[in-house]
């Protein structure tokens, strides 16, 4: 996990006192009292450990469809549950038909009247250049029944449109599912009147799932497209490796946020909506850190043990950070240059002399 805000520390006069009566049975360096232990020192260094930007973010599935009815009408079932799993052309919901079905009933009539004049305006229309043929009757004369005969075509095409509209919207009634996912809400109940534009089920695949999140200028300046960043999940005992893989170089207007996306490797999938903490790095910074193991608790206090020029360790109370991979961060009580005790801590107590077992630094 990266660095990004060091711990609080407690009142560090009562802890020393705590610590002082804790450790007053071990007796003073240089006495009888101490022991020889065999154990592995290390000598305390600065070093450069990476700053990071800790923000909220949500998973969401990148492939999510809001299914809305493409015609007015009263909904009259809901054939699906949030949470159900559909497939690509199952049905969702179905809306009231009685209005459609009478506007196709009404659209049939229509192209039935527009075939029955189309056919009068031709049988004139054949009389009519019979005759003009013949010279028995002007061109002008002609011209007027042809034309009136080429309405009447239009006409009927027009009825057939409307028919094949009205017919189109009696196969609308019954929405469908879009592709495979998961019904994650339902935006409308039965007898709720749906409308063109209005979502009235939603449906996700639940396989694509990432991470999205908003970031303020200064760390948007730092982010990268193909990066990587620790995604710590709820529910997930580790953090995660994520890779950012869309940026929105548009600010809100707003909160005056960026928008990152994070994609997750593809064994972790989320359920859509759980909550996350990305950690953006955005730089680094001096510290001290020591291996996690050197980091001990001893009646209650958080200490390590601290090696004198005479090789006698001492159990010094500690202010820790955050991990730093297998290393921890002290934020107080060590300095660079010190040498601390790293090995055999469980056998160590107060003024106890070390021997070396192995050397570091």
């Amino acid at each position: 996990m990266i660095i990004h805000r060091p711990r609080i520390a407690a009142s560090a006069t009562v802890l020393a006192a705590v610590f002082l009566t804790a450790c007053s049975h071990r007796a003073p360096a240089g006495t009888p009292g101490g022991r020889t232990v065999v154990a592995r020192t290390l000598v305390v260094s600065a070093q450069a450990v990476p700053v990071a930007d800790v923000v909220p973010g949500t998973a969401e599935s990148e492939d999510q469809v809001e299914v809305a009815s493409r015609i007015m009408g009263y909904i009259q079932s809901m054939d699906v549950h949030e949470g159900e799993r559909v497939h690509a052309g199952q049905l969702l919901f179905r809306i009231d038909p009685t209005d459609i079905e009478g506007a196709v009933q009404q659209a049939q009539a229509g192209l039935a009247q527009a075939d029955a004049a189309m056919a009068n305006a031709k049988a004139n229309y054949v009389r009519f250049r019979n005759l003009y043929q013949d010279e028995s009757i002007p061109r002008q004369q002609f011209e007027s029944v042809r034309m009136q005969y080429q309405m009447a075509q239009a006409q009927v095409r027009a009825a057939h449109a409307g028919l094949a509209t009205a017919r189109a919207n009696l196969r609308y009634a019954a929405v469908t599912a879009p592709m495979d996912g998961v019904v994650v809400q339902k935006l409308a109940s039965v007898g709720d009147l749906a409308a063109p534009g209005r979502p009235v089920v939603v449906v996700e695949n639940p396989g694509r799932i990432d991470i999205r999140t908003q970031v303020s200028a200064p760390t948007f300046a730092h982010v990268r497209l193909g990066e990587a960043v620790s995604v710590g999940l709820d529910g997930w005992r580790t953090p995660v490796a994520g890779t950012v893989w869309r940026t929105v170089p548009a600010a809100d207007p707003i909160t005056h946020t960026y928008t990152v996306k994070v994609r997750l490797p593809a064994q972790v999938v989320p359920a859509a909506g759980t909550f996350a903490r990305l950690a953006f790095p955005i730089g680094s910074r001096e510290a001290v850190a020591i291996p996690a193991q050197a980091v001990l608790e001893r009646a209650g206090i958080t200490g390590v043990f601290v090696v004198d020029r005479a090789g006698v360790a001492h159990y010094r109370m500690v202010r820790t950070g955050e991990a730093v991979g297998s290393r921890i961060e002290i934020a107080a009580g060590l300095s660079p240059g010190e040498r601390i005790a790293v090995s055999n801590l469980d056998a160590l107590d107060n003024d106890d002399r070390i021997v070396q077992g192995g050397h570091h630094g």
